[in-house]
């Protein structure tokens, strides 16, 4: 029976001033007067901040990887890029998830501009996530795209809905990894990218 399930259209895009109007819904309910002088605006900011942190819906992180290099000397070793800053939202309670990201590759025949990879990273993490899903994202991404021997995903993050509410553990901080191709093939490999991330800390 559920294969037989229609899939249901995508909701419409509310406008601006519903989304607003949304806004000022949830002040009130928050016990505020959004006639005060303070708050008056607030709806219009909110909205254009969601714009910006969620900017990631509007980009299709597979494009940031289809110009690549060939000419690279027969370079064929592993490509880290380490420490990428950044802000996401909790799916499930809409609080912050900031946090850092690793991420290695290894060439077959062609190499990518290093700040794709962090465009990449931005463009999924630029979305209501849960850090499992975005850290698949991530390297499914690369490896789809580039077509490399492997791929190294690593997120250490931390999660405010869990920070600033409902347990309140402050200095907990998630970490998560995918591994495809060589990487979760050969041990070998996967301790050198778990090295070079770690190196100098």
């Amino acid at each position: 029976m559920a294969a037989n399930k229609k899939k249901q259209p995508k909701p419409r895009k509310p406008s601006r001033k519903q989304a607003e109007d949304a806004i000022r819904t949830l002040l009130l309910w928050a016990g505020e007067d959004t006639r005060r002088e303070g708050l008056v605006d607030t709806p219009k900011r909110v909205a254009r901040a969601y714009e910006d942190w969620f900017s990631g819906y509007g980009q299709n992180p597979v494009e940031y990887l289809e110009r690549t290099f060939e000419e690279v000397e027969g370079y064929d070793e592993m490509i880290v890029l380490r420490d990428i800053a950044f802000e996401s939202h909790c799916e499930h309670h809409m609080a912050p998830i900031i946090g850092k990201a690793h991420v290695g590759y290894l060439p077959r025949n062609k190499v990518v501009g290093i700040s794709k990879l962090a465009r990449v990273v931005e463009a999924f993490a630029r979305r209501f996530q849960v850090q499992e899903k975005m850290t698949a994202q991530i390297a499914n991404c690369i490896q789809d795209v580039l077509q490399p021997k492997g791929v190294g995903v690593v997120i250490e993050a931390k999660h405010q809905c869990m920070t600033t509410r409902g347990i309140h553990k402050s200095d907990v901080s998630m970490v998560t990894s995918q591994m495809v191709g060589s990487f979760r093939k050969d041990a070998r490999t996967r301790v050198e990218f778990l090295r070079m991330i770690d190196a100098n800390r």
